[in-house]
């Protein structure tokens, strides 16, 4: 099991969207539809990760931050219609992980989700991250990489680049993206950074599969990229 997400949105037909892209994802979803609800199922569920509205019938997102946030450390997803620098400064404050704005991209949420859990990776309640293919083990509460039965040295960083990568199969990421993703928003480095490990990941994995491989896509980035007899 991937783990247990906590919804808490007023708007059913966002609430049931993100629950077929978390549940699809392998994670365990509970839905609440008002602030004070929300609370409730917080301290039942014990969610891995909560997405959080703010606008809410009862009590609002702030209110739900600010009472989760007096006995929790829970990762807060903050979601906003309105995009305005006030409500994401004021959700980080309040002790929100990250915002998103709507109207979004499900994908998008789903990996900004993936980036809050291994921000939380050395809670022994977050995700197992270990992602497996066709000759393929990325672990990285063990930061081992196996290729075809091999462990392979590699670098801190190299592998948590292929996990992001890999942990949305076929997504196209650019490289400020994965700058900001795997290396963190206080990275200031240049984005060749990026070129480098691809190309020291590629030595390793060249030829090693024909159901994945790392993917460039010219002008944008990179991407991990499943054959339909891999997926």
């Amino acid at each position: 099991m991937a783990g247990r997400v906590l919804v808490i949105e007023d708007d059913g037909n966002i609430a049931e969207l993100l629950r077929l892209y978390l549940e699809k994802e392998g994670f365990t979803v509970q839905i609440a539809t008002d602030g004070a609800a929300g609370v409730l199922e917080a301290a039942q569920f014990e969610p891995n990760l909560v997405i959080l509205d703010i606008m809410l019938p009862i009590l609002d997102g702030w209110g739900v931050c600010r009472e989760l946030r007096r006995s929790s450390k829970v990762p807060i997803i903050m979601l906003t219609a309105k995009g305005e620098t006030f409500d994401k400064v004021t959700g980080l404050e309040l002790g929100a992980d990250d915002y998103i704005v709507k109207p979004f991209e499900p994908k998008e949420l789903i990996a900004r989700v993936h980036a809050v859990l291994r921000r939380y990776g050395e809670n022994p309640e977050a995700l197992e991250r270990r992602l497996s293919f066709d000759k393929l083990t990325i672990n990285l509460d063990s930061y081992e990489l196996l290729v075809d039965g091999q462990k392979v040295d590699t670098p801190p960083k190299e592998l948590e680049l292929l996990y992001h990568l890999a942990a949305s199969p076929n997504r196209v990421y650019t490289r400020n993206q994965l700058l900001d993703e795997v290396w963190g928003f206080d990275y200031f480095g240049d984005s060749r950074t990026v070129d480098v490990h691809v190309k020291r990941l590629r030595e390793k994995l060249e030829g090693v599969s024909d159901q994945w491989s790392l993917k460039t896509v010219w002008g944008v980035g990179y991407k991990f990229e499943l054959s339909e007899s891999g997926e």
